[in-house]
Formats: structure tokens, sequence, C-alpha cells
């Protein structure tokens, strides 16, 4: 069969066919093409096989303890604690809308739910504070992509799982990344703020202030420090953290704050199954398309055309980084990694790239992919929030783009940002360094 199924995919995306289906139809015609029919049986065995796995349980779980937080109004209290810390710097609720997001991140692990909650609140405060829709639209989105860099993330448990490497050495190496990130987009915020003159709080919180916020957002700040200390301390495997969390979210949504109701349950828990269930079915089929690109050899061609170019691995993570951010224009961030996480990492391990720091390079590349046109996810939610069009916000989107694109290169040539702590915590036994 060789590529051909590979055009053929390429093809059916180009003409718009959804994911899902152009996954399974590639592979389908490329089979029937080649006059090997009896192939087609391996292609619905490798799509259950794709999905009947123990670990993929983490998803459903995580989707539900987002969705959880987002129905009982939780995001209202990170958004006071949020406003406490950097509210009273020049473009102050932009910085809050940051701030909200990677306090978010550690809850839903989602950019999407993260610009769906931290967007509805936010971009109607920002407008009415003195900020143009535009940027209110333009920082929620930019911010959002935080949402799976920052642990727990929903793209990082998919990737753990198609790659075989840790989900608990993955988090580690994404949390530092995540905060940088953060970092750097609340200073290029502060510039557009200064240079545009946005509103700031009158006067910085006191102390009394920011314990009462930080006290109102303890209960749900506990989330991420369950997941991860859960599965750091041996407590619990990824997916037993995941569970354990879901759990955590209804009990303080139903029975401490109460700010859900036990009538909410059968619709939330309807949608997190809907939710579940599309991604689940994306993974089977881009697992049985991976297995027929390994079989077709798509990764050695591939491996042959890079040496073809250059053999140093500098460059080839130049050109790997580019071909990412082009393909996370078009792709989603979990089809994508479904799709080339098999394809590329083995080349880059191959040359002596950690598989970890490879794994949150694609992972953060593909996720900022969500925010970047004409296909960017996020783009289409806060387009929908704030009633502009999509070519609007992503036009004033551009300086936060390139400094997360920067963001990117800076993870992917200093390996020490996101490989000291899985190093520290024994994730991995390749001490990191300051170039590959």
């Amino acid at each position: 069969m060789g590529v051909t199924f590979f055009w053929i995919f390429l093809a059916a995306m180009f003409i718009g066919m959804p994911i899902v289906f152009a996954l399974g139809f590639a592979p389908m015609v490329g089979f029937l093409l080649a006059e090997k029919p009896i192939f087609l049986k391996m292609l619905f065995q490798r799509t259950f096989a794709g999905i009947h796995q123990f670990p993929l349980l983490a998803i459903p779980f995580f989707i539900l303890t987002g969705e959880v937080m987002n129905r009982a109004g939780i995001t209202m209290s990170l958004v006071n604690f949020a406003n406490t810390l950097v509210g009273h710097l020049r473009g102050g609720l932009a910085h809050v809308n940051i701030v909200t997001s990677m306090l978010f991140a550690g809850i839903s692990g989602s950019a999407v739910a993260d610009t769906s909650a931290v967007g509805s609140i936010l971009i109607p405060a920002m407008e009415k504070d003195g900020y143009s829709r535009k940027f209110a639209a333009a920082i929620t989105a930019a911010s959002s992509v935080i949402g799976p860099i920052i642990p727990p993330s929903l793209i990082m448990v998919v990737y753990a799982f198609i790659m075989n490497v840790s989900v608990a050495g993955l988090f580690a190496a994404g949390l530092i990344p995540g905060l940088m990130v953060g970092f750097m987009l609340m200073t290029v915020t502060g510039i557009i703020s200064k240079r545009r003159n946005y509103p700031k709080a009158h006067s910085r919180a006191t102390v009394r202030e920011v314990g009462s916020a930080a006290w109102g957002a303890v209960l749900p700040l506990m989330t991420p420090v369950i997941i991860l200390g859960g599965i750091l301390g041996g407590i619990f495997t990824p997916t037993e953290s995941a569970a354990a969390a879901a759990f955590y979210a209804l009990f303080i949504s139903l029975i401490v704050l109460r700010t859900l109701k036990f009538r909410d349950l059968p619709d939330l828990f309807l949608h997190a199954a809907v939710t579940s269930g599309a991604i689940l079915l994306i993974i089977g089929t881009a697992t049985a398309f991976a297995a027929i690109a390994s079989l077709s050899q798509v990764p050695v061609h591939l491996s042959n055309f890079f040496f073809s170019i250059t053999s140093d691995p500098l460059l080839l993570l130049f050109f790997i980084n580019v071909l990412l951010l082009i393909v996370g224009m078009f792709l989603d961030a979990g089809p994508a990694i479904l799709i080339l996480g098999p394809i590329l990492a083995p080349t880059m391990t191959g040359l002596g790239v950690d598989p970890l720091h490879f794994a949150v390079i694609m992972c953060i590349n593909l996720t900022i992919g969500l925010a970047t046109p004409p296909m960017g996810l996020i783009l289409f939610v806060a387009s929908g929030i704030s009633r502009l069009r999509v070519e609007v916000i992503a036009l004033e989107m551009l300086p936060l783009l390139a400094v997360e694109i920067l963001a990117i290169f800076v993870v992917t040539y200093f390996p020490v940002i996101s490989m000291s702590l899985p190093y520290w915590l024994g994730f991995t036994r390749n001490a990191p360094g300051f170039f590959v």
C-alpha cells in the first residue's frame, strides 16, 4: 500500500471531512486500492484496541472534573483571588485573565473549558472597564493555551499513552514551561497596557484581602494538589487520581459549597460522556492510523527526508517545530499528537533527545496551535463569546502569539526548563543541560 493512504488522508482533510472519519476512511480506501481487503479486519481491531485501555479512563474523569468545577461557578473564586494578586497592575484585568487561566489549568486541563469559563466572565468585565472587546477576546484565547500545559492535561495523558512515557513525568515536565508562558504573556500584556493606557485598580490589595480571597479559592485549588500529590506520592495511578479529582469536585460542589444541585447531574454527566466519547473515538481511529503508518514505514520515510536535509538535532528540532506550528493551524492538538507522535518521536529520541523533552515540546507546540487561524478551536469559542469575527481576534492576538512561539523555542533549546523537575523527581536519568 505504501504511503497512498496518507495522501488520501490529506485529501480527505482538504475537502473538509471530519478528522475522525478521515482517519478511518484513508486506510480503508488504501487497502482496497492495494487489493488487500483482508487487512480491513486489522483496521477495526486496532481501533477497538486503541480505546480498550485502562489508562484512558483518566480522560472522562478529567473532563468530568472540569465540567463540575465550571458548572459550580468555581471560576469566580479563582478570578477574585487572581484580582487580589495582580489587579493593581496596569492592565489589571488582563493580568487577572492570565493568572486565572493559570489557576484554572490546574483544574480542567482543557483550553476550550478555560476559554469558555474565564471568557464568559472576564470578556464582558474587561469591556465594561475600558478595554477593547477585541483585546479582551485575544488575551482570553492566548492565555487559555496554558490550560493543557500546566498539569493535569488531557493531551499529555493521550501522548503518554500512545508513546508509552510516564504521565507523571510529563505532568512534571509541563509545570515550569506552563508558568513561564503565563509570565511571558503578562510581560507583553503589561507593555501593551502601558501603551494603550488601560486601567488599573486604585490600590494594591491588603494582606487580609489576599488571604480572604485565597481562602475562598483554596477548595478548588486543592484539585491539582490531589492529582499531582497522589501521583507523585505513589498513592494513585494517573487514572485513579483523575477519579479522585472528579469525586472531590462533586463533593465540594454538592455538599460543601452547594453551588451544584443533584438535579444538575444527569445533564452534566451526559455532556461529559458525549465529549469523552468523541475524544475516545478519535483516539481509536488515530491508533489504527498510526499502526498502519508504522507498517507502511511512514516514520522511516519521514526520518530519511529529515536526515537528507541535516543530521544536526538542533536544526531538526527547528524544522520539526515549524512543521508542528503549521500542522497546529489545521489539526486539533489531540489528533495531531496521535498521528505525528509515533512518526516524529522515534526519530528525535534516536538522535539523543530525551523522550520527555520531545513530548513536552510537541504538546506545547500543538496546544498553541489551538489559538492559531484558520482552524484554532479556542478562537471560535472566544469569537462566540465576544461576538467578534475570528480574523479580528487573530489579528489582535499576534503579539501574544509571537511570545508563545518564542516560548516554544526557549523550551526546545533550553531543556533545563522542562526537564529539571522530572530529573529531580526521578522520572529521567538524563541530567538537564542548557542545550540539547
